[in-house]
């Protein structure tokens, strides 16, 4: 179950990007833009990236009326849902803007391991981004280098204590930050990314072949 949509971003080019790089590990991918949807659907779902950015917006200038449409708080009925299933064996995927979504959901940091704060956390422009792996023991990590690509680097977010950092990322003579970590939450697997911004950044091999171990792992596929 693949939630997108929001301001900001191209998701609808870069979401067919995602399918079809989890298609190529054979995952078959249902896209929404509708929250409420992709919360239903998850009782026959193995896998939900969330790769949107909804929020209440409670401070943004929408520069175009239909950003509007984006506006979104969730219902604590949903966010117990997907919490029972993370915490029942399902995996959760969260792409860029997803620690940007739910800011009413206070336990959705302990969920995802880390959002962003907005009084803290902020990005540089779109451009060249140096990201190096830091937990080299860890199997979704095996055979991945250090690479560049063209991204947007999230800076300062409020990560939780317990969240194993799996990369980091700077842009050229910036200050290395955690742009990458996993959870294990009950029986479920939760794997965070904070690159994406656009396809580009998705079809860079290295960024992609981290995202197909990271998604293996989610599943289990051991090995």
């Amino acid at each position: 179950m693949l939630l997108t949509g929001g301001i900001n971003h191209p998701f609808e080019e870069a979401s067919a990007a995602l399918v079809e790089l989890l298609n190529d590990i054979g995952i078959e991918s249902v896209v929404t833009t509708d929250v409420d949807e992709a919360v239903e659907e998850l009782a026959t779902a193995d896998l939900f990236t969330i790769y949107a950015c909804r929020w209440r917006m409670l401070n943004e200038t929408l520069q175009e009326p239909a950003d509007r449409a984006w506006v979104y708080e969730l219902p604590e009925q949903s966010a117990e849902t997907i919490e029972n299933f993370i915490e029942d064996g399902g995996s959760l995927l969260g792409l860029h803007t997803a620690c940007i979504c739910f800011d009413t959901w206070y336990e959705y940091k302990q969920l995802l391991g880390g959002v962003w704060r907005r009084d803290q956390s902020f990005h540089t422009p779109r451009g060249k981004v140096e990201v190096r792996p830091v937990d080299h023991d860890h199997q979704m990590l095996e055979g991945v280098s250090a690479f560049t690509l063209i991204d947007e680097i999230y800076h300062e977010l409020d990560i939780a204590p317990d969240t194993r950092v799996m990369m980091e990322g700077r842009i050229p003579d910036g200050t290395w930050q955690p742009i990458g970590w996993i959870r294990e939450v009950g029986d479920g697997r939760v794997f965070y990314d904070a690159l994406g911004h656009d396809k580009e950044s998705l079809q860079h091999p290295e960024h992609a072949r981290l995202l197909r171990q990271g998604v293996r792992w989610l599943l289990k596929e051991e090995g």
